[in-house]
């Protein structure tokens, strides 16, 4: 089985291309409880080349994450067995609640997500309101695991 695991995972540079290709990240944080907690997010690479994304700072996501940062996100594509591909990260999550940072991320998921170009940084520049009810979380990977059924031949 190790072997056929092996044959089907995705280089470095697959990941990158399957992380640029998917849509959706799937992120499970822990709730009080001890369940999953499981949520659809649009996220970006931030400009460290970290994977991030913002949502609301009272969220439930991030209730979970200051308790305990652990972390699993989740992108896939593919509509088909053959043609799926995946690629699961457990890691830290970091949440950074500086309007200014998130800003430049909201900026770049709108560039991402809509027809905006990519923004250059303004450090100066006033946040807009919305960055300040708004957290950007940063992925930081500690185990990653990929498959790619189309190596399956």
């Amino acid at each position: 089985m190790a072997n056929a695991r092996s044959r089907i995972q995705l280089t470095k540079e697959e990941q990158r291309e399957l992380i640029e290709d998917a849509r959706i990240l799937q992120i499970a944080s822990i709730d009080p409880d001890g369940r999953p907690h499981l949520v659809p997010m649009w996220f970006v690479y931030d400009d460290d080349g970290v994977m991030a994304f913002t949502t609301y700072g009272s969220s439930q996501k991030v209730k979970n994450l200051e308790r305990d940062p652990r972390i699993t996100a989740l992108a896939e594509t593919g509509d088909a067995y053959d043609q799926v591909r995946g690629l699961s990260i457990d890691g830290r999550a970091e949440i950074i609640r500086d309007p200014h940072v998130t800003t430049r991320a909201l900026q770049l998921v709108g560039a991402r997500y809509g027809d905006r170009p990519r923004p250059d940084p303004n450090p100066d520049a006033e946040p807009p309101p919305a960055a300040y009810k708004r957290v950007t979380v940063r992925i930081h990977p500690e185990r990653v695991r990929s498959w790619d059924h189309r190596k399956l031949g």
